[in-house]
C-alpha cells in the first residue's frame, strides 16, 4: 500500500507501510511466536496462522483534530505545528469521504470555530466519526457548551441532508491538554446508539462505548472464541471487562449462565439492547473486573477476559488461581503484558494461539490464547 502522506513525511501513524504486508504479517506472527516460547508449556501450543486485515480501508472510525477556520476546516493532524488534511488517508473506506464533505458544510453552516491551541481561542477539538458500513455515529468534541443551541439548531436540517447520519452528539473537553475527550456527553439526535451486525449478532455503540476499529478482524475474532469453546463442557461463564458484549454474546447459550463485567455504565447499557434482542439471558453488570472477581465466593468454568494494555497485573492474575476456572479465554492488544499474566498463571497452559491483525501497518495486533487449568 502506497500512502502519499508517508512519502511525504506528514504522518507517520503506519510506521511499517512502506514494508509488503505479507511480511509484516509474518513478523507480528514471529513475534507473538517468542512471547509464547517463553512459557513453561510452550511445547502443548497449538499456534494457528495469522488472520490477515485487509490492507487499506479497514478502519470503522476517523479521529479528525480540527484546525483551520470556519470557513476552510482542516480535518487531520497536527505535524511539526503544521494542520495536515488527513481526510484522504487509504485506512477509511471510501464513503468516509463523502462524510468528511458533510461534517465540513456543517462546522460552516453551525459556525463552528476550531480551537487553536496556540492562542487558546475557538470551540471545536475534535470530530470522531464511526461507521456502520450504512450509517453513523458523529461527536463533536467541543470546549464548552456555547455552540449546543446552534448544533441543535441546525441538525434536523444536516439529517435531511446526510440521512446516514444515526447519532449525533456533543462531547464537552474544556481542559487546554492533549485529552481526546471529556466526562460530559449530550446526544443530540434522536437516535443514541449505531449497531454492528456480526456473525448475526447485533452490538450496539453510542457515544463514550468503546468497539473494535477493524470490524472484519473483530467479526472473525468472536467467531473463534465461539468455536474453540463450543464443546467445552462449562455452564457457567465470566466475560471480564467485557465492553458492549461481543465475547458474552457470542459465547452464550441456553445450557450457559453467562455473566458480563464492564466498568462502563454506557457499554453495557449497549450490551444489555443486544442480549435482549438476541434472547440471551446475559447478565450484564457495569462494575469494576478486579473488584468483582475479588468478592467473588466461586468462580466461573470458563472466565474470558480481555484487558487494556496494561494486562490483567498481579493482583487479579492471583485471584484467577484461587478462583479456578477450568478454562481462561484471553483476548489481549498488547503481547508484551499478556506474556506476564500467563506466566503469572503457572496453574495453567495454553492449548491455542492465535494473531488478529486489528492494525495493518503498525507494531500492534490482537492476540487470542485458550488455556486449560492443569491438576495441582
Amino acid at each position: 500500500m502506497h500512502c502519499e502522506y508517508f512519502a511525504a513525511g506528514q504522518c507517520r501513524s503506519c510506521r511499517d507501510i512502506p514494508t509488503p504486508y505479507h511480511q509484516q504479517l509474518a513478523a507480528k506472527q514471529q513475534r507473538l511466536l517468542q512471547q509464547l516460547s517463553a512459557l513453561p508449556s510452550f511445547a502443548e501450543v497449538d499456534l494457528l496462522p495469522p488472520f490477515a486485515s485487509a490492507e487499506a480501508g479497514f478502519r470503522n472510525k476517523a479521529k479528525m483534530v480540527v484546525q483551520g477556520s470556519i470557513d476552510d476546516p482542516i480535518l487531520g493532524i497536527i505535524e511539526d505545528q503544521q494542520a495536515i488534511d488527513l481526510t484522504a488517508c487509504g485506512l477509511y473506506p471510501a464513503e468516509f469521504q463523502q462524510a468528511f464533505s458533510h461534517i465540513r458544510d456543517f462546522i460552516r453552516q453551525a459556525k463552528l470555530q476550531p480551537y487553536d491551541v496556540e492562542t487558546r481561542k475557538g470551540e471545536l477539538k475534535y470530530v470522531l466519526l464511526t461507521s456502520n458500513g450504512a450509517g453513523w455515529l458523529l461527536r463533536f468534541v467541543m470546549r464548552s457548551q456555547n455552540h449546543l443551541a446552534a448544533i441543535k439548531k441546525y441538525l434536523g436540517q444536516w439529517q435531511q441532508q446526510w440521512p446516514e447520519l444515526e447519532v449525533c452528539s456533543v462531547n464537552i473537553q474544556s481542559e487546554h491538554k492533549a485529552i481526546l475527550e471529556g466526562e460530559q456527553e449530550f446526544v443530540l439526535s434522536s437516535q443514541t446508539k449505531l449497531c454492528h451486525r456480526l456473525n448475526g449478532i447485533n452490538l450496539y455503540v453510542q457515544p463514550q462505548s468503546f468497539f473494535q476499529t477493524n470490524t472484519d478482524v473483530a467479526a472473525a475474532l468472536y467467531q473463534t472464541a465461539r468455536d474453540w469453546t463450543a464443546d467445552l463442557a462449562v455452564q457457567r461463564v465470566w466475560d471480564l471487562f467485557c465492553g458492549v458484549g461481543g465475547f458474552a454474546l457470542h459465547l452464550a447459550s441456553p445450557q450457559r449462565q453467562v455473566t458480563g463485567i464492564e466498568i462502563s455504565a454506557p457499554a453495557i447499557e449497549c450490551a444489555l439492547q443486544s442480549a435482549q434482542e438476541l434472547g440471551a439471558h446475559i447478565d450484564f453488570r457495569a462494575l469494576d473486573a478486579d473488584a468483582f472477581a475479588k468478592a467473588a465466593s466461586e468462580g466461573p468454568e470458563l472466565l474470558v477476559v480481555n484487558p487494556p494494555r496494561r494486562g490483567l497485573g498481579a493482583g487479579l492474575c492471583e485471584q484467577i488461581e484461587l478462583l479456578k476456572p477450568a478454562f481462561l479465554l484471553y483476548s489481549s492488544c498488547n503481547p508484551d503484558s499478556m506474556q506476564q499474566d500467563l506466566l503469572r498463571l503457572s496453574r495453567y497452559v495454553v492449548r491455542k494461539a492465535q494473531l488478529f491483525d486489528m492494525f495493518p501497518h503498525t507494531a500492534h495486533a490482537e492476540a487470542l490464547c485458550l488455556l486449560e487449568r492443569i491438576a495441582s
